[in-house]
C-alpha cells in the first residue's frame, strides 16, 4: 500500500509495553542450528538448492527481526522457521542490507524476503508480495524535552517542517514519505539503520543531531520502550496506514501460492495473532 497520511490517534500504554517487550524478547525460541544457517552479504552467494528456503532478511528491525545473543529471532523469524517447517525444507537466512533485499531476490540469492517490507506500488512492480500478515504505520521519535513542541502529532510536524531536521533510514517507506510530505525540511538525512539515527537524535553535538526520527511503528515502539534514560519521546500519532508481507519472484508462483496458504493457516487456527501479540504487546 502507498503510504497516505492518517491523522487518527492512537495512545500507547508505554510503560506496560516495556515491561511486555522485554518480556517477549527474553522468551524467544533459540534457532534450530540443525536446520538455520547465516550468511553475511560479504560471504559467497548461495547456491541455490531446490530442497532449501533461503530467507533474506536484514537484523536491525525489533521486535519484528534483530539479533539478540548471536541469534536471529524476532516476529519474522519465528514466522520463517514455521514456513520452512511447513513447506518440509530446511531453513537458511541470508543477512543483507536492506537495499539489497529485492536486487538479491531477482538475482536469486534468496527465496523470499522475510524482513518487515511494507507492500508499496514501486516495490510491487519489480516483485511479488504475499498476503499481508499485518497492518502498521509511521510513526516519529523525538527527544522528551521537545515533546511540548508536537502535541498535535502529524500537524504539528507539518506546521514546523522549514525548521525541522530528519532523520530516516534509507530505502525505507519513512524516507519517501518524509521526502514527499515534508520535503520542505531544512535537512533529511539518512541512516543506515534505526539506532544509527536514534544516536543523531539523542548526540549533544547540535550539528549532527536531528529533531524527528520518522519510521516503522512497531521499531519506534520498540526503541521507545528500551530506553532506560528517558531520552526518547514516541509521538503517538500514526502518519500512515501500511501492509507488512513478504516478497517473493514473479516467477515463482508456487512459492507465493505456499506462502498464501500458510498465512492463512495460521490466521484460522488464531496462531498468527498469539504470534503478533507476543512479539508486539501493543499490537492493535
Amino acid at each position: 500500500m502507498e503510504p497516505k497520511p492518517c491523522l487518527s490517534r492512537r495512545w500507547f500504554q508505554l510503560l506496560g509495553c516495556t515491561v511486555l517487550l522485554l518480556f517477549a524478547a527474553c522468551s524467544t525460541t533459540p534457532a534450530d542450528q540443525s536446520s538455520t544457517q547465516v550468511r553475511s552479504s560479504g560471504s559467497s552467494q548461495a547456491q541455490k538448492e531446490e530442497n532449501l528456503l533461503r530467507v533474506g532478511v536484514s537484523t536491525n528491525a525489533p521486535p519484528l527481526i534483530y539479533k539478540q545473543a548471536g541469534k536471529i529471532v524476532g516476529l519474522e523469524a519465528e514466522l520463517a522457521r514455521e514456513f520452512a517447517d511447513f513447506l518440509g525444507k530446511p531453513l537458511q537466512f541470508v543477512e543483507l542490507r536492506w537495499q539489497d533485499q529485492i536486487p538479491a531476490l531477482l538475482e536469486e540469492r534468496t527465496d523470499i524476503i522475510m524482513s518487515a517490507m511494507s507492500v508499496t506500488k514501486n516495490r510491487a512492480v519489480r516483485i511479488a508480495f504475499s498476503s499481508p500478515y499485518y497492518r502498521t504505520g509511521l510513526l516519529a521519535l523525538t527527544r522528551r524535552e521537545d515533546r511540548a513542541r508536537f502535541p498535535t502529532g502529524y500537524n504539528g510536524i507539518l506546521g514546523q517542517v522549514p525548521s525541522l531536521r530528519f532523520g530516516v533510514v534509507k530505502g525505507t517507506t519513512g524516507e519517501q514519505f518524509v521526502r514527499k510530505n515534508f520535503g520542505r525540511a531544512d535537512k533529511i538525512r539518512t541512516y543506515n539503520t534505526s539506532q544509527d539515527a536514534v544516536n543523531a537524535l539523542t548526540t549533544v553535538f547540535t550539528v549532527n543531531r536531528i529533531d524527528l526520527l520518522v519510521h516503522d511503528g512497531p521499531i519506534l515502539v520498540m526503541l521507545s520502550a528500551a530506553d532506560e534514560s528517558g531520552k526518547l519521546y514516541l509521538i503517538p500519532d500514526y502518519m500512515t496506514e501500511e501492509n507488512l508481507a513478504w516478497g517473493i519472484r514473479k516467477s515463482d508462483p508456487q512459492l507465493l501460492e505456499s506462502a498464501n496458504g500458510f498465512i492463512e493457516k495460521l490466521r484460522q487456527e488464531g496462531r498468527l495473532a498469539s504470534m503478533i501479540k507476543r512479539w508486539m504487546p501493543f499490537a492493535q
